[in-house]
């Protein structure tokens, strides 16, 4: 099944509203982790610390990699 362009609806282009999207999801994802590698941390768990910091500086680099490409497209 194939749906059409959204864009009529949010004013923004699906391909844009989703690399938005991304961007956003990158950045929350981010911050939840930093409570999750408190609490690992609280905890003494220093393999999950380890697990959650990797998952964060991925995170972190995805919502990077989607700000950029985001000036790039939105900018012309």
């Amino acid at each position: 099944m194939t749906y059409g362009e959204t864009g009529v609806v949010t004013g923004t282009r699906d391909k844009d509203f989703n690399i938005i999207w991304f961007t956003e999801a990158c950045l929350s994802n981010s911050l939840r982790l930093d409570n999750y590698i408190n609490d690992a941390e609280r905890a003494g768990d220093r393999e999950l610390v380890d697990f959650f910091r990797r998952a964060q500086e991925a995170s972190t680099k995805g919502a990077e990699e989607g700000k950029k490409l985001l000036a790039q497209r939105l900018g012309r």
